[in-house]
């Protein structure tokens, strides 16, 4: 009996399908990140506090709240507390209390002018509109700070999410509710 031996071309192609495969899992693994179901960033910033001027014996001056909301999950488990402060010097700040969603690959804090929408028809609606993107989420857990920008008209927004780049959905978002 006579055993087929291996020619050249067969390896190549071996060797080509195999190197296509490790390549396609790699991008598969940069894309879809898998890691970060089971990772978790703490992120505990202090919150903006008072401003004490020169006079030692005036009231400080504290951060004024002006709008708040509570988290409701969408895509994931996502709760936790918001509040939209003025500071002193007239900036504003969105501050998110007590965070509690998964980690996920390119997630970002917008301020949207979407309505927040419980379930599945919830979570894609925040890209529809306006939206003014805070920057990335600092860390899944936790509590933070995102410097609203100056030029930023806040009448027109009415919800924050907790949005993943990558897959066009909201983690999880909140109402805005005037202070």
């Amino acid at each position: 009996m006579a055993f087929a031996r291996s020619t050249p071309r067969k390896k190549k192609i071996a060797l080509t399908v195999a190197a296509a495969l490790v390549l396609a899992l790699g991008a598969g693994l940069a894309f879809f990140q898998p890691w970060k179901l089971v990772t978790d960033t703490t992120v505990n910033e202090a919150q903006p506090t008072a401003v004490f001027g020169p006079d030692p014996y005036a009231a400080p001056r504290m951060p004024w709240p002006l709008s708040s909301g509570r988290f409701i999950s969408h895509e994931h488990t996502t709760s936790g507390s918001l509040v939209i402060l003025k500071l002193p010097d007239g900036s504003h700040v969105l501050r998110l209390d007590d965070l509690d969603t998964s980690d996920g690959p390119d997630l970002h804090v917008w301020l949207t002018d979407a309505p927040v929408i419980d379930g599945r028809d919830g979570w894609g609606v925040f890209d529809d509109g306006a939206h003014l993107d805070l920057g990335k989420l600092k860390g899944n857990k936790g509590s933070q700070n995102y410097t609203i920008p100056a030029d930023a008209d806040l009448s027109k927004y009415t919800s924050v999410s907790i949005w993943c780049d990558r897959f066009n959905v909201s983690f999880g978002a909140a109402t805005l509710e005037k202070a």
